[in-house]
């Protein structure tokens, strides 16, 4: 993560997500810095969570013409 008081980007948060997965499954931490790192990951699980839906909000969907040319876009909707 980084060192100043901002959030970590999504690939930083990721990487620390995977590091505490790996701390975990490993059982090499103590029973009180498993529930730390569970707290940790389960925080930048949610961050990560609220990235991927802000970024998919943005994803547009291109609008094809009748003669098969871009015609413009709208809202990417996955239903």
């Amino acid at each position: 993560m980084t060192s100043d008081s901002t959030e970590p980007s999504f690939e930083e948060a990721l990487k620390a997500l995977e590091e505490i997965v790996r701390k975990l499954e490993s059982g090499e931490a103590p029973l009180d810095e498993s529930i730390a790192l569970y707290e940790q990951g389960h925080k930048l699980r949610a961050l990560c969570q609220a990235r991927l839906d802000a970024a998919q909000a943005k994803i547009e969907q291109i609008v094809l013409g009748a003669d098969g040319a871009p015609a413009g876009t709208r809202p990417f909707d996955a239903d």
